[in-house]
């Protein structure tokens, strides 16, 4: 048989009273509620299921929260901005590793460069290395960009507290 093809059924996902109410928008009549968001996937399953007297796995589920405009607006303007944080936040991670890689050729040590670029000598040797860098993945389950860092790039940097008597060692 070519291509068997899974039926695809919409969980929409209404807040109500403390609850998700859930209706599939292909089934009239199909209705279920979930406590959680993460739990209305299941619960229109186990509906669909039971009303096609089916196997639950014999089909695909996508669920689509229902959000007023206010809640639309506030949950979209957070992804925006988590977006632009995360293209400046890699922008700042190139012009810093081109900026390690320059002191290192002008033969400035680690600590030097890491205090000059307001960084731990540590996030300097990172910095240092070929290949590392950011990525952003969706989740699994909604279409939404999650933000997730490859590495601690996105953490807030510090300086080294205080110099110690390795500071005017050579550094490797």
């Amino acid at each position: 048989m070519v291509g068997d093809v899974r039926p695809t059924y919409t969980a929409m996902a209404q807040r109500d009273d403390g609850w998700w109410a859930i209706r599939v928008a292909e089934l009239p009549g199909v209705f279920s509620q979930a406590k959680r968001l993460d739990r209305v996937e299941a619960m229109a399953r186990d509906a669909i299921a039971l009303l096609l007297d089916v196997p639950p796995d014999s089909f695909d589920v996508t669920v689509r929260e229902v959000l007023g405009a206010e809640a639309e607006r506030a949950v979209n303007g957070a992804i925006e901005a988590r977006a632009e944080a995360l293209e400046r936040q890699e922008l700042a991670s190139v012009k810093s590793r081109e900026a390690v890689r320059t002191l290192t050729r002008l033969g400035l040590p680690q600590r030097d460069i890491g205090r000059l670029l307001d960084l731990s000598h540590q996030r300097v040797g990172q910095l240092d290395r070929p290949g590392r860098s950011q990525t952003s993945e969706p989740r699994q389950g909604d279409g939404r960009t999650r933000i997730r860092p490859a590495d601690s790039a996105l953490r807030a940097e510090s300086r080294d507290p205080a110099p110690d008597a390795t500071d005017d060692l050579p550094e490797r």
